[in-house]
């Protein structure tokens, strides 16, 4: 039995491991990482230059946390008569998964062109790019093999049977995506867009063997969010993404009620938001967001309700979001060239 269960815990870590490997880093508060999200999507806010950075821990009722860190920034750039603009960004990522510690670090450019289609500069057709250097690799002292187990023991000096076959413990491959969003105004106050993305057109080869056939799965990833005013200092916000990668899908939604703290109604950047959200047949995602001007905070919690809940006691994983925004004090500032959305 003790040979069974242990075989049985291989088993799920190993399918852990290569789900990690086939699918690419996911968030509930996938909002704040929109070059993973769409590299069209970038530039979609009020202001120059934003910072934003999320921090992810998942499955701690289950096994080894899985953990994930990212970084970004955007800048954005107008051009000619300050009708149109260009948003640079870089997206830096981390993650590190089950008990092989099974990690990719991702380092990815990303330029976003904004093309006003209106005199009164309220709706863009924007077209971005991404592409960068990603790195792999997993720590093989943590796993386990049949061939370590005799009569029942295990033992660790033992051959895994795996050293022919394996021909690295880590390798880098380079990545692109490409992406297209509309975005334009409801009103004085309300706003939405539009986006579709396609990543890893490039197919990046990604094996631990030396086996030149197996490569990332494309992405497919439709994007939208509306802001609409519903009274003097309270707005709804609500984002919808939705993911296919091979066999993969994802279907996440949902949103937040904001309430302006000042009496400059919703023009007033300093608000509460709270909300809900749903991922398909996976977990419902309480949401809150404090902003205070030049900076945002928010956090989530992934309550389970897959066929998995009834080991993880229905418990998910924690993010949390930290933002930085503002405008440049230069006449080249974008204030005056576009109608900013607020999501």
């Amino acid at each position: 039995m003790k040979t069974l269960w242990k075989s049985a815990r291989l088993l799920i870590c190993c399918s852990l491991a290569l789900s990690a490997e086939a699918q690419d880093i996911h968030l509930s508060q996938f909002a704040e990482t929109p070059i993973l999200r769409n590299p069209a999507l970038i530039g979609l806010f009020k202001g120059d230059v934003r910072i934003q950075g999320v921090y992810r821990n998942q499955w701690n009722s289950v096994t080894i946390p899985y953990q994930t860190g990212t970084m970004s920034g955007e800048m954005k750039f107008p051009i000619g008569q300050y009708n149109d603009h260009i948003t640079a960004g870089l997206q830096m990522s981390y993650d590190r998964a089950g008990t092989s510690r099974l990690q990719s670090v991702q380092v990815l450019p990303a330029l976003n062109y904004h093309k006003s289609l209106s005199e009164d500069k309220s709706s863009f057709l924007s077209l971005g790019f991404m592409g960068g250097m990603v790195q792999r690799q997993f720590d093989p002292t943590h796993l386990t093999f049949n061939n370590q187990y005799t009569n029942g023991r295990f033992d660790p000096a033992a051959a895994t049977g795996e050293e022919g076959r394996m021909a690295r413990i880590g390798y880098t491959y380079w990545d692109a995506g490409v992406g297209m969003s509309y975005n334009g105004s409801l009103g004085e106050e309300g706003n939405y867009f539009v986006g579709a993305a396609y990543y890893h057109f490039n197919r990046p080869k990604v094996s631990f063997y030396d086996d030149k056939t197996i490569t990332l799965d494309p992405k497919l990833s439709f994007n939208m969010g509306i802001t609409v005013p519903l009274a003097e200092r309270i707005k709804v916000i609500a984002h919808y993404n939705q993911v296919h990668q091979g066999s993969y899908s994802e279907f996440i939604g949902g949103a937040m009620i904001g309430y302006s703290l000042y009496d400059e109604g919703l023009e007033s950047d300093r608000g509460f938001y709270g909300g809900l959200f749903f991922r398909w047949n996976d977990a419902v995602v309480p949401m809150i967001r404090l902003d205070m001007g030049t900076y945002e905070i928010g956090m989530s919690y992934d309550v389970n309700v897959s066929r998995l809940r009834t080991a993880s006691q229905a418990m998910g994983g924690f993010e949390l979001s930290m933002v930085f925004k503002s405008f440049l004090n230069s006449r080249n500032s974008t204030l005056n060239s576009v109608t900013c959305p607020s999501f």
